[in-house]
């Protein structure tokens, strides 16, 4: 959880609100028009998002799942620049607040908020009582005011969203998913010893733990990088449950790490995914199999020389 900077008291904050699944291109567009007016006014510019997504404790069947992990969605908010990130946690005594009262505590006593930015489907308060006229008239009362941001649409169609990306995930269209995420998609986890088949075949690979961090994207092979500490290695990455072999049931990400040979075991890294070279196949035996990764490593290889998304 962030702490509130000791200036908000004094100076006040401009704040947005929300969930803020992915820090998505829609989410950042928020947060610039959110500094551009702190850094303007002299406030402190803070976001107030959540533990965890609120369907997790109101409706686990119909939570969706998350795009990134919670200590990921705090390393992107800082990277933005914001002041302060308040994270609250979405308990059943928090879901039950009247607008009204979520207002008052949180963003009059807690924050002395002078404006507060939201998108046009933000809700607030028990039961998504409270909308954005609402939450205008609480801010004339209360001495704030209220910025409605619009959607960023690229297409000019579709707004970007949590939902839109997951799509794009599912399908494993990872780079026009990175496109409205502003950041490569990436899943961080332990590295763990898996079958070593990778070894066998000559492409050794780091294996991460089934409870990785992160929205895995659908089956196949992706070009992208593996990140161990302040080290960023070229990488070719395959997701799934190599169905060439028998026996293997769980999904897995495995990276082979492109022209050098690490020991990572037991090390937490992050593996991101730049794009998709194929879907995953079963082939008729090793052979084919090999020739297959050779061409695939060759390929991925050239198109990450040509990259310049991180």
């Amino acid at each position: 959880m962030g702490s509130l900077p000791l200036e908000t008291a004094t100076s006040g904050s401009a704040v947005t609100i929300g969930k803020f699944d992915g820090v998505h291109a829609g989410h950042r567009a928020v947060i610039d028009r959110l500094k551009d007016i702190a850094g303007t006014q002299g406030l402190t510019a803070v976001v107030v998002t959540f533990d965890r997504h609120p369907l997790a404790l109101l409706a686990p069947e119909k939570c969706p799942p998350f795009l990134i992990s919670a200590e990921q969605k705090l390393r992107l908010l800082a990277e933005t620049g914001v002041d302060c990130t308040l994270v609250l946690e979405f308990t059943r005594d928090l879901a039950s607040l009247p607008p009204e009262v979520f207002v008052e505590t949180v963003l009059v006593n807690g924050l002395h908020a002078r404006h507060v930015l939201v998108g046009r489907d933000f809700r607030f308060g028990a039961h998504g009582a409270g909308d954005v006229a609402l939450l205008t008239e609480l801010g004339a009362r209360f001495g704030f005011a209220v910025d409605l941001i619009e959607d960023v649409k690229p297409d000019r169609v579709r707004r970007v969203s949590s939902t839109w990306i997951r799509e794009l995930l599912a399908s494993g269209d990872v780079r026009a998913a990175g496109e409205l995420l502003g950041h490569t998609p990436t899943v961080r986890g332990e590295v763990v010893h898996g079958a070593a088949r990778g070894r066998e075949l000559g492409f050794p690979t780091a294996n991460l733990s089934a409870e990785s961090e992160g929205l895995i994207p659908a089956d196949g092979v992706y070009a992208g990088w593996l990140t161990d500490g302040a080290d960023r290695y070229p990488a070719a990455i395959s997701v799934g449950n190599n169905p060439t072999f028998d026996g293997v049931a769980q999904k897995q990400v495995e990276a082979y790490v492109l022209d050098r040979e690490l020991d990572l075991y037991g090390h937490v890294v992050e593996v991101s995914f730049v794009d998709r070279i194929r879907g995953m196949v079963a082939f008729t035996g090793i052979d084919p199999l090999i020739l297959q990764m050779r061409a695939d490593v060759d390929q991925i290889r050239t198109l990450l020389a040509g990259s310049t998304r991180h």
